[in-house]
């Protein structure tokens, strides 16, 4: 059994998709980031960065203590080397795999999440950041769209990691400013995904999540206004 701090955002329906995908049994322990559940101790003790998704893994591969990761990205790397699929086993697609999944990590989900800050949360709208992300978040597409000219998915023929990190952050984009239209290959990828019914399924379970996000100036404070102070004391 796997159990899983989770809340409906992005990085949180990656690990849903995957879990879905693989038939893995889990446990949802939801971390509502709303109301600060993310800084008490207990969730902090598997994720130091007060950020969720984590997992702890009881029953690892060799069995022996419960293993807990936080990172999306490296959760789903465990995962795939855990059960064995949704990353290609031969060196040339496995490293496919994992430049498109730091990408996701390094580039698609930090500059969409700014795009959502500045769009969507911030107490003042600032044209230069609204305007910068924005941009940064059609580029973005455009790469993909560029890499999904000639392939089902984003690392060849087979559904992979690389296309769960990726898809929830599309998912908002109409929120981004962006019209999957302009973007035919992305289009064909991300209906194409919307289909499968474990998607569908992992959607599904997170809005019974989602309804409860509390929209105050105390939650945007808990979500916005953190600094070093919150890490020491």
């Amino acid at each position: 059994m796997i159990d899983l701090y989770y809340w409906p955002t992005p990085n949180g329906h990656k690990i849903t998709l995957f879990l879905e995908e693989a038939g893995l049994p889990y446990a949802i322990k939801p971390v509502n980031i709303g109301k600060g559940e993310q800084f008490e101790p207990s969730f902090l003790a598997i994720a130091p960065n007060n950020r969720m998704p984590a997992i702890v893994d009881h029953d690892p591969a060799g069995g022996g203590a419960p293993v807990s990761l936080f990172e999306s990205g490296a959760i789903l790397l465990y995962l795939a080397e855990k059960t064995g699929k949704f990353m290609p086993g031969d060196l040339r697609g496995r490293a496919e795999v994992l430049q498109w999944l730091f990408w996701q990590m390094a580039g698609l989900g930090p500059m969409l999440g700014q795009n959502h800050h500045f769009t969507a949360y911030a107490p003042e709208k600032i044209p230069y950041a609204i305007e910068r992300y924005v941009k940064e978040t059609g580029r973005l597409y455009a790469v993909l769209d560029k890499r999904l000219a000639d392939r089902a998915f984003i690392a060849g023929d087979a559904y992979t990691i690389a296309d769960m990190a990726s898809y929830p952050w599309i998912v908002p984009h109409e929120r981004q400013g962006q019209k999957l239209d302009d973007f035919p290959n992305l289009k064909r990828w991300f209906d194409g995904i919307w289909a499968r019914p474990t998607t569908k399924k992992a959607y599904q379970l997170g809005k019974q999540y989602q309804a409860t996000v509390p929209t105050s100036e105390e939650a945007r404070r808990i979500l916005f206004g953190q600094d070093a102070s919150t890490i020491r004391r």
